[in-house]
């Protein structure tokens, strides 16, 4: 492909035409997928190391509180992923049928599924924020400064839980572009309104912590706002039928079953970090804060990797819909090497700078220390998250949640945690005994992932 060529298909992708992907090659639906996908990723990358930059200003308790507060946080957002997942399954296989009326159908039930959790999960976080802290490890001084941030996030998490459910309806019907952009709109408001309202500006007095926690609720909710307009004005490839807006119970349900195992995978790793944190907060806020540095620096490059895999579950999902087996399981496995090769050279470049790339954030010796060192350990296997990410989502593409949801309860929780505690408490290696377990499990959970995938029995899973 020539540059002149490159540029001409680059622009196509983010333009958001209307395409068969069942019907072009499968690198060019990569291409045209996987390019919206990887910057919407990006951004969201971009977004975490940008708000962890402006909130480790604030010193090390700040950080530790957005640690401790976001590690409870992924539970939460495990119901929003799941519930992602069966709606990017569900549109791509009627997408594949070439039933559009309902995909927007089954869009809208996700969608009231969706704002009835959020709603119920944000009274419950606003009333017991210092609890939460409490439990997580957290110490007095990090509870008190910090619990305010918590409640205003848990406040505002119906808007991040339907920005990740309409992303998933929009990447499963095709339309990535879109997905793009509102991501985009939301982490750009979201990075601007950081410094402004964490340090102040003008009028408009410093909020510290809490002028964090609203940057990204109000991020959020503009990209949200944005969804809405395209569903409701058919800007789209999916877009709401008035007709399609009504309960319909046997729709909730079949989502329900599929999202079933899309929570339980992301509840099961939701909770493993937990864990792990909890490990970790024995050592004290200097090691909280340096793995929460680490861990940010590792998904900026994980996302992009998520883009493709994000891809592949399209690809996989809309091809089964369009009866081309082969094809679908030619695009997860072109997906996988492309994420493998681009975390091993993400790896190469973060093991060289290891100690570089934290001191941007921090500059406290001790959390350098711990950062750089978790950084190293964690990239050592960066090669083998890249093919576990594309096979596990290539699974739930095909509607099959139930059999990832297994392997991350073995190898997550059955291997993964008490090799962590092993590790750090009873070898004495602290935080970086649980960098080991994180490098070693997800190696591990990849090989599983990709021996599990080879066998194809996602091919005959209806959806």
């Amino acid at each position: 492909m020539t540059i002149k060529s490159f540029i001409k298909h680059f622009k196509l992708a983010v333009s958001g035409f209307e395409e068969d992907f069942t019907q072009i090659s499968i690198k060019k639906a990569i291409f045209y997928l996987s390019i919206p996908m990887i910057l919407e990723m990006a951004m969201e990358s971009l977004f975490a190391v940008v708000d962890i930059f402006f909130v480790g200003k604030l010193g090390v308790n700040a950080v530790a509180t957005v640690g401790l507060t976001e590690s409870v946080l992924t539970i939460i957002y495990s119901i929003a992923m799941g519930l992602s997942m069966a709606a990017t399954a569900i549109v791509a296989r009627r997408i594949g049928e070439k039933k559009p009326k309902e995909a927007s159908t089954s869009a809208f039930q996700a969608i009231l599924v969706c704002s009835i959790f959020a709603i119920a999960i944000a009274v419950l976080g606003v009333w017991h924020a210092k609890t939460l802290l409490s439990l997580m490890g957290g110490e007095p001084e990090v509870i008190q400064s910090g619990y305010r941030y918590t409640q205003i996030v848990f406040g505002g998490n119906v808007f991040v839980m339907l920005l990740f459910l309409i992303n998933g309806i929009f990447r499963g019907a095709g339309n990535a572009a879109v997905a793009m952009k509102a991501l985009w709109i939301a982490n750009g408001v979201n990075m601007v309104l950081d410094p402004i309202l964490i340090f102040g500006l003008g009028p408009i007095p410093a909020m510290g912590l809490e002028g964090a926690a609203w940057a990204t609720t109000t991020g959020r909710g503009v990209g949200v706002v944005f969804q809405f307009f395209v569903l409701f004005n058919g800007g789209s490839v999916i877009k709401f039928y008035w007709e399609s807006l009504k309960l319909e119970l046997a729709t909730v349900w079949s989502i329900l079953k599929i999202a079933s195992g899309g929570m339980g995978q992301f509840l099961i790793e939701s909770a493993s970090w937990i864990f792990l944190m909890r490990i970790i907060s024995d050592s004290g806020s200097v090691a909280l804060a340096g793995y929460t540095i680490a861990v940010r620096i590792i998904i900026f490059a994980l996302l992009p990797a998520w883009g493709l895999s994000n891809a592949a579950a399209t690809l996989v999902g809309q091809n089964l819909g369009a009866l081309q087996p082969g094809k679908a399981e030619r695009s997860a496995w072109f997906s996988a090497k492309l994420a493998a090769g681009f975390l091993g050279l993400c790896s190469v470049v973060f093991i060289g700078g290891a100690g570089f790339f934290i001191s941007i954030f921090n500059q406290q010796a001790d959390v350098i220390d711990v950062g750089r060192m978790g950084l190293t350990i964690i990239c050592l296997g960066y090669v083998f998250f890249g093919f576990g990410m594309v096979m596990s989502q290539s699974l739930n593409g095909a509607g099959d949640t139930k059999t990832p949801t297994i392997i991350n309860l073995a190898v997550l929780w059955g291997f993964q945690i008490p090799f962590a505690y092993v590790l750090a408490k009873t070898l004495g290696l602290g935080a970086n005994g649980v960098f080991t377990a994180i490098a070693v499990s997800h190696s591990l959970h990849a090989v599983v992932s990709t021996v599990v995938f080879r066998k194809g029995n996602w091919k005959l899973v209806n959806v």
